[in-house]
């Protein structure tokens, strides 16, 4: 019998040439919260369809809330969308049945969470979740092969000598050291894409750079795909080759890095950048980033969800949601006034 996850949604065998390695459909999820009483809908992903291709870093920007990592556990099947689907090399994620299926799909889409103690056991040495990891993904490999694999990707990310790092524990690592074990482990298993979340907001900003560079590297070199959440827009700017920008569940922006970054045409996005500490402006000035009310989603009203913070709104961005509208080549973005053709110009 053929098994459905060979088989992509129309019932054709994936085909390798050009198709992009995930893609989502109007992914949305959402939490009931509440009791019996009052019962409430928190939107915390609504519509969202994006594209990660081969050997590319995709970076997903937006501030706490927004729903960024909500969109990383969707794609790591550790939530069940509400609605939409996921597409994984062209084959749908709902048909996966089987907890083997369900493994090699973890062992293609790993994930790097932002705390790197949350998949570092510190009771065990470095090397004991790589090996896990190993002999669970990857059971062929003998205990020498394991061993000798999972010093290659040490050394591969970084943390050489690795026989000697192996042997440690995770206490006796910095924050850097540990976030690239975190590496280590997603890379021991062959991914085709790694779901990074935050990985650099806990470390220091004289360490981040090199976790920046490490990413590059791994796209480069080894070609691995890279889902970067972030809500720093200035180190999206520096790895990603594109950049989707999410506000209250949903994308207000997305394009390729530098046409985004050069062109806002959201005010959210140009609020964003407004907030980019410029080292050349004198003391004191600072950017304009607390304008309005905070998001709403829960039993969120039709709209623009970003209404209440922009300069520019209009009447019908309180009645309509907008829909992403190409404005540029590849270049999308959710706003009345720049589908209308006017200059979006809010911050900065």
């Amino acid at each position: 019998m053929t098994n459905a996850w060979d088989i992509t949604a129309d019932g054709q065998r994936d085909l390798a040439g050009g198709s992009p390695l995930l893609r989502t459909e109007g992914l949305t999820k959402h939490f009931g919260i509440g009791n019996a009483l009052s019962r409430m809908t928190l939107h915390a992903v609504d519509d969202v369809s994006i594209t990660i291709g081969e050997r590319q870093i995709v970076a997903l920007a937006g501030e706490s809330g927004s729903g960024k990592s909500t969109v990383a556990r969707l794609l790591a099947k550790l939530y069940r969308p509400t609605a939409g689907e996921i597409y994984f090399q062209g084959r749908p994620l709902s048909a996966i049945r089987s907890r083997r299926d369900l493994l090699r799909y973890r062992g293609d889409v790993p994930m790097v969470f932002q705390d790197p103690f949350a998949s570092i056991n510190p009771v065990f040495r470095v090397s004991h979740g790589v090996m896990r990891s190993l002999k669970l993904h990857r059971p062929e490999l003998s205990a020498a092969q394991r061993r000798e694999e999972a010093e290659r990707v040490f050394e591969a990310v970084g943390l050489i000598p690795a026989a000697e790092v192996l042997h440690r524990f995770p206490h006796e690592l910095s924050g850097g050291q540990r976030q690239r074990v975190g590496f280590a482990q997603a890379l021991a298993l062959r991914p085709k894409l790694i779901l990074a979340d935050e990985p650099v907001s806990m470390l220091d900003v004289s360490i981040r750079i090199g976790l920046l560079n490490l990413m590059t590297q791994l796209r480069d070199e080894q070609g691995v795909s890279i889902l970067y959440i972030t809500h720093d827009i200035a180190s999206a700017r520096y790895v990603a080759d594109r950049l989707i920008i999410m506000y209250a569940a949903r994308i207000a922006e997305q394009g390729p890095s530098e046409e985004v970054l050069a062109s806002p045409r959201h005010p959210y996005t140009q609020l964003l950048l407004s907030a980019v500490p410029d080292p050349r402006a004198p003391l004191g000035v600072g950017a304009e980033t607390d304008r309005g009310e905070p998001p709403r989603v829960i039993n969120p009203a039709p709209g623009c969800r970003f209404r209440w913070r922009c300069p520019l709104a209009v009447g019908e961005c309180s009645q309509v949601t907008p829909e992403l509208s190409e404005l540029a080549p590849d270049h999308e973005a959710a706003c009345h006034v720049a589908r209308s053709g006017a200059e979006v110009r809010a911050f900065g």
